[in-house]
């Protein structure tokens, strides 16, 4: 099985690509900022409160990603 990213992988970009768009509706596109630094505040927030703490992933078995890792603690990825 070929790893992700790897060449002739057509799900390599399926993931990032599913992400951004989630990422550009639910939080780019719902307002204007008005400095740099407030973006970078709103996307941190948002990884680290939203995507990684409460969003629930199919891919994950319909679990966050904090949780899953709390299932597999000795698991490091490749």
């Amino acid at each position: 099985m070929p790893s992700m990213g790897s060449i002739g992988d057509c799900f390599a970009g399926a993931v990032i690509e599913s992400f951004w768009g989630r990422m550009r509706t639910g939080l780019l596109n719902r307002k204007r900022w008005k400095t740099r630094i407030e973006l970078a505040n709103a996307i941190f927030e948002y990884l680290e409160i939203f995507h990684n703490r409460q969003r629930r992933h199919s891919a994950l078995g319909m679990l966050t990603p904090v949780e899953y890792e709390m299932l597999y603690p000795d698991v490091q990825p490749a």
